[in-house]
């Protein structure tokens, strides 16, 4: 199976690297990580992650994963890789975004009219650009499945594991994983936060 892990500047690097050590380690899998061009890709927090190839050279994918970034209005704003997910993702068995990746989905005309989530923050550009914007963690709809913000693209990557192998060979690599998560504070989702926190976070997010 060609995995495509899709790459572009100032994205966040977990968004990647979760589904990444989820999937990788099986035999089906031939992952590749693609950018515009090949190299070094800078995310938002500053690591470096690299691109074994530019777009032009990606193999025909069977899954495309495509990462958000804190800085989405400016990812939504690169039109080479928004003309290259709608002009890739369509012929694709399944795509998967994490976070705000769903926006650029979204963008790329992918999203009309179907169900889809995001991270909180970016609920309205989602639905800016034609998705129903839901609230669950992983929202599966056919052959896309989106999730919401950063962490969640470990969860979405379980679910798909088990949908392309099996409850078990899920099972086994989140414990393969030891993915057993136990937050110290329960303020995960606007909805359990503390209003002065989702006001921070949002700033901290937004700019404002």
């Amino acid at each position: 199976m060609n995995v495509v892990f899709v790459l572009y500047d100032q994205m966040t690097a977990l968004d990647i690297i979760g589904p990444y050590e989820v999937l990788a380690g099986h035999p089906q899998v031939r992952p590749c990580f693609a950018a515009a061009k090949a190299g070094g890709i800078s995310c938002d927090n500053g690591l470096t992650l690299h691109a074994d190839v530019g777009f032009e050279e990606v193999p025909s994918p069977e899954l495309v994963i495509v990462p958000g970034s804190s800085r989405w209005g400016r990812a939504l704003e690169d039109e080479t890789l928004i003309a290259w997910l709608a002009a890739t993702c369509p012929t694709a068995e399944r795509t998967v975004s994490v976070c705000t990746g769903s926006t650029l989905l979204a963008k790329a005309g992918l999203l009309n009219g179907r169900p889809a989530t995001t991270h909180w923050a970016a609920r309205d550009d989602l639905a800016a650009y034609g998705a129903i914007v839901r609230t669950e963690r992983v929202v599966v709809d056919q052959d896309v499945i989106t999730c919401a913000g950063v962490s969640a693209g470990i969860d979405m990557a379980l679910t798909l594991a088990a949908d392309l192998w099996g409850e078990p060979t899920a099972k086994t690599i989140q414990l393969a994983l030891e993915y057993d998560p136990r937050p110290p504070f329960d303020s995960g989702s606007p909805d359990k936060a503390a209003p002065e926190t989702v006001a921070t976070a949002k700033a901290l997010l937004t700019g404002v």
